[in-house]
């Protein structure tokens, strides 16, 4: 049996795993999330100029749940999914990098990667 410990270092291994292929540019920002029990959270970041064009939670005012609980489902993850999508659309991003941050390409990743393709961004 696995404890949380060691969930968390193997999550981090295959999160460095990837991040050396995984690069973000201006043109073509990497897009990496992370999810906890209730909250989901997403950074679109410009890894040459080394900074973060755009930050996002599902904590945030603009995009409010009715209850908490209700954050940490598919149902929440895809409706954040197409806010983040349209805020990055008013940012002129259309194209990105996914990082998924380690975690397995199912459930909530993959529902809100879904939701970002549906509202019309490339990757």
């Amino acid at each position: 049996m696995l404890t949380a410990a060691l969930r968390e270092e193997k999550r981090k291994k295959r999160h460095s795993r990837v991040r050396k292929r995984v690069i973000g540019t201006p043109e073509r920002p990497r897009v990496c999330v992370h999810r906890s029990h209730l909250n989901f959270y997403v950074q679109a970041v410009d890894d040459l100029g080394e900074c973060t064009l755009f930050s996002c939670s599902t904590l945030q005012p603009s995009f409010h749940v009715k209850e908490k609980k209700q954050a940490g489902n598919i149902e929440a993850t895809k409706k954040f999914g197409a806010f983040v999508a349209q805020e990055l659309k008013k940012k002129k991003v259309t194209k990105i990098v996914f990082d998924r941050g380690g975690h397995a390409f199912h459930g909530r990743i993959k529902a809100f990667a879904e939701a970002l393709r549906e509202n019309g961004l490339e990757f």
